[in-house]
């Protein structure tokens, strides 16, 4: 990168087209922006940084991000004890909350299996939801993993592990997007819309 405004807005510039989705020109912007900020704006954004950082973990119980033993929703007593949503990640999770359907609780993989990126069985949290179903008074596992190769793979994984543990497994219905042309849905879309077809 060519340096027109010196090493220190370099250096910002740099540091921010490191973060996922951010290209040089989105960090020259944020860069930017940031100068423009007045110091204190700028100072409160570097602490919430650094505290995020140093105080964030992850819930003892359902693997999210949080800042507790536990996240607010393992807290919640008024949520479905006996229902475990296995997501993919923390923005999952988040997205279901925002419907504001689902009542029971979440698991949060951390992941999906995925051989050609070297990512195992091992390297996500599966051994951690054996742990809960195990200890906990489970009835179902809802499995709302991608609906792509690597979602599929860690879903019949998973459904595989938990069978023989007595809860019933479930897979979410992935159909076709609301205002889409089927003629533009692709097979497998096509295929879970089929399957998962409800009664009117």
């Amino acid at each position: 990168m060519n340096n027109y405004y010196g090493s220190k807005m370099l250096t910002l510039i740099e540091e921010l087209s490191r973060l996922p989705g951010i290209g040089q020109k989105s960090a020259g912007r944020l860069a930017f922006h940031i100068i423009a900020m007045s110091k204190e704006r700028v100072k409160d954004l570097a602490n919430a940084i650094v505290e995020a950082k140093e105080n964030i973990c992850y819930c003892e119980k359902c693997c999210t991000v949080t800042d507790d033993i536990f996240c607010p929703i393992c807290k919640d007593g008024k949520r479905e004890q006996n229902m475990i949503m296995v997501v993919e990640d923390s923005r999952d999770m988040a997205a279901y909350e925002r419907i504001g359907e689902f009542k029971g609780l979440y698991h949060i993989l951390h992941g999906a299996i995925s051989p050609l990126m070297g990512v195992g069985p091992n390297d996500i949290k599966v051994k951690e939801l054996l742990t809960r179903i195990q200890k906990e008074n489970i009835d179902e596992i809802i499995l709302a993993t991608n609906p792509n190769i690597e979602g599929e793979a860690t879903a019949m994984y998973i459904s595989k592990l938990t069978k023989p543990l007595g809860v019933k497994t479930t897979r979410i219905a992935h159909g076709v997007p609301v205002g889409g042309d089927l003629e533009y849905v692709d097979e497998v879309t096509l295929s879970r819309a089929l399957q998962g077809r409800l009664e009117l």
